[in-house]
């Protein structure tokens, strides 16, 4: 057996309200992201130490409680977080010299956000819904079942249209490959022998008149 990641992918139907969130979850996202970032590259520029994720996180909270930023609250805690850890994968990157140096989010460009957490998540395939936090049930395009396991949810938006991408975790059996060929010699007496000792007698075609 094998455990297997696997993503689905799925057109949502949001309503207007929903939309109006999702644009904002996306964008109080990139927010934080640029914020963190600014604060890295400031820190990288006077020579001191890349600053961790889990002291990052730490100073989300302080930044909801700054004046003016207390909308950054009315988008999901997670999401945020997560925000956080893409930017640390990107200086993972970057310190190993795979990545540019990380680069500020543009709106429009690349807008999405995540649900890392599955137990806040839920799956209805029966009636084609989804339920995410502080969005409620959202209706999708359904094109095939989910397998597996839900893990992580990740909503984005392309061309005007928004949609979710659902990543699960489910076990495969997997099926051994044949290592050895058989060879085959073709005859008259029989059209084709075996290796292994079986033949295929020879077809009328090979008979005169």
């Amino acid at each position: 057996m094998e455990r297997r990641l696997q993503a689905f992918k799925f057109e949502l139907q949001p309503n207007g309200e929903q939309v109006r969130n999702m644009r904002r979850f996306a964008g109080t996202c990139r927010f934080v992201y640029n914020k963190a970032l600014a604060l890295q590259k400031d820190n990288h520029e006077t020579g001191n130490k890349f600053i961790g994720y889990v002291p990052m996180a730490a100073d989300l909270p302080k930044w909801k409680r700054e004046a003016g930023f207390d909308w950054i609250k009315n988008s999901p805690s997670q999401a945020l977080q997560h925000a956080l850890k893409d930017l640390e994968k990107a200086f993972k990157g970057f310190f190993e010299k795979r990545t540019d140096f990380p680069r500020f989010k543009k709106k429009g460009s690349g807008d999405s956000f995540r649900y890392p957490e599955p137990k806040q998540i839920k799956l209805d395939q029966a009636n084609n819904r989804i339920f995410l936090p502080k969005l409620g049930w959202l209706k999708y395009r359904k094109s095939r079942d989910v397998l597996g396991e839900v893990r992580n949810a990740t909503v984005s938006q392309s061309g005007g249209k928004w949609f979710v991408s659902i990543q699960t975790r489910r076990d495969v059996e997997i099926v051994p490959v044949a290592t050895s060929a058989i060879g085959i010699d073709v005859g008259i007496a029989r059209f084709a022998a075996m290796n292994d000792g079986s033949y295929i007698e020879p077809k009328n075609s090979f008979k005169t008149q």
